[in-house]
């Protein structure tokens, strides 16, 4: 295996289509937070959603590496 995705001739690392997927989720997890009122409990909005992501982002990479090996 090689990490790298094949998109019509152009390689792209693995890594940058599970950032993507974890992008997309939390864009989902953050408009839920917002909608129910979580973040009026959360002090710094910017540094929480940036936590939120890399916890998203090592959920895809943990759940997609048995899947891709």
């Amino acid at each position: 295996m090689t990490g790298e995705l094949d998109v019509y001739g152009v390689f792209v690392p693995g890594l940058a289509a599970w950032m993507l997927l974890a992008f997309l989720l939390s864009l989902v997890v953050r408009r839920l937070l917002a909608r129910t009122g979580f973040y009026r409990m959360v002090w710094h909005r910017p540094l929480f959603d940036l936590a939120l992501y890399v916890v998203l982002l090592g959920c895809v990479v943990a759940v997609a590496m048995p899947l891709t090996s």
